[in-house]
Protein backbone atom coordinates (compact mmCIF):
# COMPACT_ATOMS: atom_id res chain seq x y z
CA UNK A 1 0.00 0.00 0.00
CA UNK A 2 1.47 3.36 -1.20
CA UNK A 3 2.23 5.76 1.83
CA UNK A 4 -0.08 8.25 2.64
CA UNK A 5 0.93 11.63 0.89
CA UNK A 6 3.37 14.47 3.37
CA UNK A 7 0.25 16.81 3.75
CA UNK A 8 -2.26 14.32 3.89
CA UNK A 9 -0.02 12.13 6.82
CA UNK A 10 0.44 15.63 8.85
CA UNK A 11 -3.10 16.05 8.50
CA UNK A 12 -4.27 13.12 10.13
CA UNK A 13 -1.90 13.37 13.09
CA UNK A 14 -2.99 16.77 13.46
CA UNK A 15 -6.83 15.88 13.86
CA UNK A 16 -5.63 13.28 15.88
CA UNK A 17 -4.04 15.38 18.23
CA UNK A 18 -7.41 17.65 18.24
CA UNK A 19 -9.61 14.24 18.87
CA UNK A 20 -7.39 13.61 21.84
CA UNK A 21 -7.41 17.04 23.45
CA UNK A 22 -11.33 17.99 22.73
CA UNK A 23 -12.42 14.20 23.89
CA UNK A 24 -13.48 12.80 20.66
CA UNK A 25 -12.56 9.47 19.41
CA UNK A 26 -11.56 7.95 16.01
CA UNK A 27 -13.91 5.45 14.81
CA UNK A 28 -14.37 2.88 17.15
CA UNK A 29 -13.40 -0.89 15.95
CA UNK A 30 -15.82 -2.66 13.28
CA UNK A 31 -18.66 -4.84 15.36
CA UNK A 32 -16.78 -7.86 12.54
CA UNK A 33 -14.50 -7.90 15.18
CA UNK A 34 -14.74 -10.94 17.60
CA UNK A 35 -12.66 -9.55 20.33
CA UNK A 36 -13.59 -7.76 23.50
CA UNK A 37 -16.11 -5.27 24.28
CA UNK A 38 -14.70 -2.48 26.03
CA UNK A 39 -16.33 -0.71 28.08
CA UNK A 40 -14.89 2.74 30.55
CA UNK A 41 -15.80 3.55 33.73
CA UNK A 42 -15.12 6.17 35.87
CA UNK A 43 -15.54 5.65 39.36
CA UNK A 44 -14.34 7.39 43.22
CA UNK A 45 -12.10 4.77 44.16
CA UNK A 46 -10.22 6.54 46.19
CA UNK A 47 -10.72 9.97 48.21
CA UNK A 48 -13.63 10.91 50.31
CA UNK A 49 -16.41 9.75 48.22
CA UNK A 50 -14.58 6.24 48.11
CA UNK A 51 -17.57 4.42 49.72
CA UNK A 52 -19.81 5.48 47.07
CA UNK A 53 -17.36 4.66 43.90
CA UNK A 54 -15.96 1.02 45.49
CA UNK A 55 -20.00 0.26 45.84
CA UNK A 56 -20.63 1.39 42.68
CA UNK A 57 -17.38 0.03 41.05
CA UNK A 58 -18.52 -3.38 43.01
CA UNK A 59 -22.40 -3.80 41.32
CA UNK A 60 -20.70 -2.34 37.80
CA UNK A 61 -18.56 -5.60 38.28
CA UNK A 62 -21.42 -8.22 39.32
CA UNK A 63 -23.34 -7.14 36.14
CA UNK A 64 -20.50 -7.09 33.79
CA UNK A 65 -19.17 -10.68 35.03
CA UNK A 66 -22.87 -12.30 34.74
CA UNK A 67 -22.65 -11.46 31.11
CA UNK A 68 -19.98 -12.91 30.58
CA UNK A 69 -20.56 -15.81 32.25
CA UNK A 70 -23.68 -16.10 30.05
CA UNK A 71 -21.04 -16.24 26.57
CA UNK A 72 -20.61 -12.37 26.31
CA UNK A 73 -22.92 -10.51 23.64
CA UNK A 74 -23.34 -10.04 20.13
CA UNK A 75 -22.03 -13.61 18.88
CA UNK A 76 -19.96 -14.13 22.02
CA UNK A 77 -17.63 -11.04 22.50
CA UNK A 78 -16.60 -10.78 26.34
CA UNK A 79 -16.86 -7.06 27.66
CA UNK A 80 -13.59 -5.79 29.55
CA UNK A 81 -14.10 -3.23 31.92
CA UNK A 82 -11.70 -0.39 31.99
CA UNK A 83 -11.96 1.53 35.19
CA UNK A 84 -10.35 4.73 36.24
CA UNK A 85 -10.29 6.40 39.54
CA UNK A 86 -10.66 10.03 39.70
CA UNK A 87 -9.90 10.29 43.68
CA UNK A 88 -12.79 12.24 44.53
CA UNK A 89 -11.02 15.40 43.13
CA UNK A 90 -12.60 17.86 40.77
CA UNK A 91 -10.65 17.88 37.03
CA UNK A 92 -9.66 13.80 37.31
CA UNK A 93 -12.93 13.08 35.77
CA UNK A 94 -12.31 14.71 32.72
CA UNK A 95 -8.83 13.56 31.83
CA UNK A 96 -10.45 9.62 32.57
CA UNK A 97 -13.03 10.05 30.07
CA UNK A 98 -10.58 11.36 27.12
CA UNK A 99 -7.84 8.84 27.82
CA UNK A 100 -11.09 5.91 28.28
CA UNK A 101 -12.25 7.49 24.47
CA UNK A 102 -9.46 8.14 22.62
CA UNK A 103 -6.95 5.64 24.33
CA UNK A 104 -8.90 2.79 25.01
CA UNK A 105 -11.66 2.76 22.41
CA UNK A 106 -14.06 2.40 24.90
CA UNK A 107 -18.31 2.30 23.41
CA UNK A 108 -19.67 3.91 26.48
CA UNK A 109 -18.82 5.08 29.80
CA UNK A 110 -20.61 4.58 33.53
CA UNK A 111 -20.17 6.86 35.96
CA UNK A 112 -20.17 9.12 37.97
CA UNK A 113 -22.20 9.20 40.74
CA UNK A 114 -21.33 12.98 42.02
CA UNK A 115 -23.15 15.23 39.90
CA UNK A 116 -19.84 17.60 39.61
CA UNK A 117 -17.73 14.56 38.30
CA UNK A 118 -20.55 13.17 35.86
CA UNK A 119 -20.77 16.73 34.33
CA UNK A 120 -16.64 16.86 33.46
CA UNK A 121 -17.50 13.89 31.62
CA UNK A 122 -20.91 14.31 29.84
CA UNK A 123 -19.72 17.42 28.00
CA UNK A 124 -16.32 14.88 26.87
CA UNK A 125 -19.02 12.04 25.94
CA UNK A 126 -21.57 14.12 24.03
CA UNK A 127 -18.58 15.44 21.81
CA UNK A 128 -17.09 12.43 20.68
CA UNK A 129 -20.57 10.72 20.50
CA UNK A 130 -19.83 8.05 23.37
CA UNK A 131 -23.16 7.30 25.57
CA UNK A 132 -22.76 7.69 28.93
CA UNK A 133 -25.10 6.57 31.55
CA UNK A 134 -24.34 7.51 35.30
CA UNK A 135 -25.47 5.75 38.51
CA UNK A 136 -26.11 8.59 40.44
CA UNK A 137 -25.64 11.48 39.09
CA UNK A 138 -29.16 13.74 40.19
CA UNK A 139 -28.83 17.48 38.92
CA UNK A 140 -31.00 17.96 35.99
CA UNK A 141 -28.35 19.62 34.30
CA UNK A 142 -26.01 16.13 33.46
CA UNK A 143 -28.36 14.75 30.94
CA UNK A 144 -28.81 18.35 29.34
CA UNK A 145 -25.06 17.96 28.52
CA UNK A 146 -26.91 16.02 25.24
CA UNK A 147 -28.43 13.21 23.67
CA UNK A 148 -25.80 10.52 24.80
CA UNK A 149 -25.94 11.17 28.15
CA UNK A 150 -28.75 9.33 30.37
CA UNK A 151 -28.64 8.24 34.09
CA UNK A 152 -30.29 5.13 36.11
CA UNK A 153 -31.48 7.47 39.26
CA UNK A 154 -33.90 9.55 39.82
CA UNK A 155 -33.67 13.56 39.63
CA UNK A 156 -32.61 16.12 42.07
CA UNK A 157 -36.22 17.72 41.37
CA UNK A 158 -38.26 14.52 42.48
CA UNK A 159 -36.22 13.60 45.93
CA UNK A 160 -36.46 17.44 46.80
CA UNK A 161 -40.37 17.13 46.39
CA UNK A 162 -40.02 13.66 48.00
CA UNK A 163 -38.48 14.83 51.16
CA UNK A 164 -40.28 18.12 51.76
CA UNK A 165 -43.67 16.41 51.68
CA UNK A 166 -42.37 13.75 53.81
CA UNK A 167 -41.31 16.23 56.45
CA UNK A 168 -44.69 18.39 55.99
CA UNK A 169 -46.85 15.85 56.06
CA UNK A 170 -45.17 12.84 57.89
CA UNK A 171 -43.44 14.86 60.42
CA UNK A 172 -45.14 17.53 61.24
CA UNK A 173 -42.62 20.01 60.38
CA UNK A 174 -43.24 23.60 59.82
CA UNK A 175 -39.48 25.51 60.21
CA UNK A 176 -36.39 23.88 58.52
CA UNK A 177 -33.04 25.36 58.27
CA UNK A 178 -31.16 24.42 55.10
CA UNK A 179 -27.32 23.68 55.68
CA UNK A 180 -25.93 22.97 51.71
CA UNK A 181 -22.72 23.15 50.25
CA UNK A 182 -21.80 26.22 47.71
CA UNK A 183 -19.31 23.76 45.73
CA UNK A 184 -21.40 20.84 44.64
CA UNK A 185 -24.45 21.33 41.89
CA UNK A 186 -25.77 18.09 43.66
CA UNK A 187 -26.10 20.24 47.00
CA UNK A 188 -27.30 23.22 45.68
CA UNK A 189 -29.78 21.66 43.47
CA UNK A 190 -31.20 19.82 45.79
CA UNK A 191 -31.19 22.25 48.32
CA UNK A 192 -33.22 24.31 46.04
CA UNK A 193 -36.08 21.99 44.85
CA UNK A 194 -36.51 20.72 48.88
CA UNK A 195 -37.46 24.31 49.47
CA UNK A 196 -39.39 25.15 46.84
CA UNK A 197 -41.45 22.42 47.68
CA UNK A 198 -41.37 22.85 51.56
CA UNK A 199 -42.80 26.60 51.39
CA UNK A 200 -45.30 25.93 48.31
CA UNK A 201 -47.05 23.59 51.14
CA UNK A 202 -47.14 26.44 53.87
CA UNK A 203 -44.18 25.99 55.31
CA UNK A 204 -41.30 28.00 55.91
CA UNK A 205 -37.30 28.44 55.75
CA UNK A 206 -35.72 29.25 59.33
CA UNK A 207 -32.17 29.49 58.27
CA UNK A 208 -29.81 29.37 55.18
CA UNK A 209 -26.67 28.20 55.56
CA UNK A 210 -23.61 27.49 53.77
CA UNK A 211 -20.64 25.78 53.55
CA UNK A 212 -18.00 24.52 50.76
CA UNK A 213 -16.71 20.75 49.80
CA UNK A 214 -13.65 19.84 52.30
CA UNK A 215 -14.43 21.68 55.13
CA UNK A 216 -14.78 20.29 58.42
CA UNK A 217 -16.52 22.88 60.77
CA UNK A 218 -19.54 23.21 60.61
CA UNK A 219 -20.19 24.37 64.43
CA UNK A 220 -20.70 28.46 63.30
CA UNK A 221 -23.31 27.58 60.92
CA UNK A 222 -25.32 25.12 63.31
CA UNK A 223 -24.60 27.46 65.93
CA UNK A 224 -26.92 30.11 63.76
CA UNK A 225 -29.24 27.14 62.87
CA UNK A 226 -29.83 27.02 66.75
CA UNK A 227 -30.72 30.52 67.18
CA UNK A 228 -33.42 30.23 63.86
CA UNK A 229 -35.27 28.30 66.28
CA UNK A 230 -35.69 25.72 63.42
CA UNK A 231 -37.72 22.40 63.90
CA UNK A 232 -35.43 20.48 61.83
CA UNK A 233 -32.18 20.69 59.29
CA UNK A 234 -32.16 19.26 55.62
CA UNK A 235 -28.59 18.47 54.91
CA UNK A 236 -27.92 17.95 50.85
CA UNK A 237 -24.68 16.68 51.15
CA UNK A 238 -22.96 13.47 51.01
CA UNK A 239 -22.05 11.23 53.45
CA UNK A 240 -18.91 12.58 54.81
CA UNK A 241 -19.55 16.21 55.60
CA UNK A 242 -23.12 14.96 57.00
CA UNK A 243 -21.70 12.64 59.64
CA UNK A 244 -19.46 15.39 60.32
CA UNK A 245 -22.25 17.89 60.48
CA UNK A 246 -24.52 15.59 62.66
CA UNK A 247 -21.71 14.82 65.68
CA UNK A 248 -21.35 18.38 65.67
CA UNK A 249 -24.89 19.50 65.65
CA UNK A 250 -25.06 16.96 68.46
CA UNK A 251 -22.41 18.23 70.66
CA UNK A 252 -24.20 22.08 69.73
CA UNK A 253 -26.82 20.23 72.08
CA UNK A 254 -29.20 20.17 68.89
CA UNK A 255 -31.71 17.67 69.18
CA UNK A 256 -34.31 18.43 66.24
CA UNK A 257 -34.72 15.97 63.36
CA UNK A 258 -31.80 15.43 60.70
CA UNK A 259 -33.07 15.08 56.84
CA UNK A 260 -30.89 14.60 53.30
CA UNK A 261 -30.52 13.06 50.03
CA UNK A 262 -29.42 9.99 48.55
CA UNK A 263 -25.71 10.97 49.01
CA UNK A 264 -26.20 9.68 52.74
CA UNK A 265 -26.64 6.32 51.53
CA UNK A 266 -23.84 4.65 52.47
CA UNK A 267 -22.65 2.38 55.55
CA UNK A 268 -19.52 4.75 56.19
CA UNK A 269 -22.24 7.37 57.52
CA UNK A 270 -22.93 4.85 60.35
CA UNK A 271 -19.54 3.95 60.62
CA UNK A 272 -18.26 8.01 60.99
CA UNK A 273 -21.54 9.08 62.93
CA UNK A 274 -21.58 6.85 65.05
CA UNK A 275 -24.84 7.75 67.43
CA UNK A 276 -25.37 10.84 66.28
CA UNK A 277 -26.98 9.67 62.91
CA UNK A 278 -29.61 7.76 64.58
CA UNK A 279 -33.03 8.62 63.79
CA UNK A 280 -31.89 10.47 60.78
CA UNK A 281 -34.07 10.62 57.70
CA UNK A 282 -32.88 10.38 54.22
CA UNK A 283 -34.31 9.95 50.22
CA UNK A 284 -32.45 7.17 48.77
CA UNK A 285 -33.17 4.55 45.13
CA UNK A 286 -33.04 1.28 46.97
CA UNK A 287 -33.15 -0.13 50.43
CA UNK A 288 -31.46 -3.93 51.22
CA UNK A 289 -35.08 -4.67 52.70
CA UNK A 290 -36.59 -4.52 49.41
CA UNK A 291 -38.77 -7.98 49.08
CA UNK A 292 -39.12 -7.15 45.38
CA UNK A 293 -37.95 -10.52 43.51
CA UNK A 294 -35.06 -8.64 41.57
CA UNK A 295 -33.37 -6.88 44.35
CA UNK A 296 -33.58 -9.82 46.53
CA UNK A 297 -32.00 -11.69 43.64
CA UNK A 298 -29.01 -9.12 43.19
CA UNK A 299 -28.36 -9.20 47.13
CA UNK A 300 -28.15 -12.96 47.08
CA UNK A 301 -25.94 -12.80 44.09
CA UNK A 302 -23.69 -9.39 45.21
CA UNK A 303 -23.32 -10.91 49.31
CA UNK A 304 -22.15 -14.16 47.36
CA UNK A 305 -19.81 -12.42 44.65
CA UNK A 306 -18.16 -9.68 47.51
CA UNK A 307 -17.71 -12.25 50.83
CA UNK A 308 -20.81 -11.75 52.35
CA UNK A 309 -21.38 -7.75 52.16
CA UNK A 310 -25.18 -6.38 52.04
CA UNK A 311 -25.22 -3.73 48.93
CA UNK A 312 -25.88 -0.15 49.51
CA UNK A 313 -28.07 1.94 47.15
CA UNK A 314 -24.43 2.98 45.14
CA UNK A 315 -24.01 -0.95 44.51
CA UNK A 316 -27.17 -1.24 43.34
CA UNK A 317 -27.09 1.98 41.12
CA UNK A 318 -24.01 0.85 39.54
CA UNK A 319 -25.58 -2.71 39.07
CA UNK A 320 -28.72 -1.14 37.14
CA UNK A 321 -26.38 1.23 35.16
CA UNK A 322 -24.68 -2.09 33.48
CA UNK A 323 -27.21 -3.75 32.91
CA UNK A 324 -29.21 -0.84 31.34
CA UNK A 325 -25.99 -0.83 28.82
CA UNK A 326 -26.10 -5.06 28.34
CA UNK A 327 -29.60 -4.96 27.94
CA UNK A 328 -29.22 -2.15 25.13
CA UNK A 329 -26.29 -3.51 23.42
CA UNK A 330 -28.47 -6.69 23.10
CA UNK A 331 -31.50 -4.90 21.13
CA UNK A 332 -29.27 -2.80 19.02
CA UNK A 333 -27.34 -5.63 17.97
CA UNK A 334 -24.48 -3.84 17.34
CA UNK A 335 -21.29 -1.26 19.17
CA UNK A 336 -22.78 1.85 16.72
CA UNK A 337 -22.62 4.86 18.61
CA UNK A 338 -26.20 6.34 17.21
CA UNK A 339 -27.87 2.75 17.24
CA UNK A 340 -26.71 2.27 20.77
CA UNK A 341 -27.69 5.45 22.00
CA UNK A 342 -31.43 4.56 20.23
CA UNK A 343 -31.08 1.47 22.34
CA UNK A 344 -30.66 2.99 25.43
CA UNK A 345 -33.45 5.96 24.66
CA UNK A 346 -36.05 3.41 24.19
CA UNK A 347 -35.53 1.43 27.38
CA UNK A 348 -38.82 0.87 28.89
CA UNK A 349 -39.42 -1.56 32.00
CA UNK A 350 -36.03 -2.80 32.60
CA UNK A 351 -35.85 -4.78 35.78
CA UNK A 352 -33.00 -4.48 37.91
CA UNK A 353 -32.01 -3.77 41.57
CA UNK A 354 -33.67 -0.83 42.12
CA UNK A 355 -36.86 -1.85 40.46
CA UNK A 356 -38.33 -0.42 37.23
CA UNK A 357 -36.02 1.85 34.78
CA UNK A 358 -37.83 3.74 31.96
CA UNK A 359 -36.05 6.01 30.01
CA UNK A 360 -37.55 9.50 29.51
CA UNK A 361 -37.33 11.67 26.27
CA UNK A 362 -34.26 13.54 28.20
CA UNK A 363 -32.32 10.76 29.12
CA UNK A 364 -33.68 10.06 32.32
CA UNK A 365 -34.49 7.24 34.56
CA UNK A 366 -38.14 7.57 35.75
CA UNK A 367 -37.83 6.20 39.61
CA UNK A 368 -39.43 5.81 42.94
CA UNK A 369 -37.80 7.17 45.95
CA UNK A 370 -37.12 5.16 49.23
CA UNK A 371 -37.56 7.03 52.65
CA UNK A 372 -34.77 5.37 55.10
CA UNK A 373 -34.18 6.02 58.42
CA UNK A 374 -31.15 5.18 61.22
CA UNK A 375 -32.64 2.94 64.00
CA UNK A 376 -30.50 1.09 66.71
CA UNK A 377 -27.24 1.63 64.62
CA UNK A 378 -28.40 0.78 61.18
CA UNK A 379 -30.29 1.73 58.10
CA UNK A 380 -34.07 0.89 58.29
CA UNK A 381 -36.70 0.66 55.39
CA UNK A 382 -39.70 3.60 56.22
CA UNK A 383 -41.32 3.79 52.84
CA UNK A 384 -41.72 4.59 49.05
CA UNK A 385 -42.85 7.46 47.01
CA UNK A 386 -43.73 6.84 43.49
CA UNK A 387 -43.30 9.70 40.89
Amino acid sequence: MNPLPLSSSLAALATAALLSLTGCAPSRSSDAASGEIRVGEISSITGKEAACGQSTHRGIVLAIEEANARGGLLGGRPLRLITEDNQSKAGDSGTAARKLISRDEVIAILGEVASNRSLEIASIAQRSQTPMISPGSTAESVTEAGDYIFRVCFLDAFQGKVMAKFARESLALNRIATLSSVSSAYSVGLANHFKETFVAGGASIAAEQKFAEGDKDFRAQLTAIRASQADAIYIPAYYTETALICKQARELGLTLPLLGGDGWASPKLLEIGGEAVEGIYYSAPYSSESTAAQALAFIAKYRERWDGETPDAFAALGYDAALLLIDSLERAGTTEPAALRDAIASTRGLLGATGRTDIDENGNALKAATIMTVKDGKFSYVGVVTP
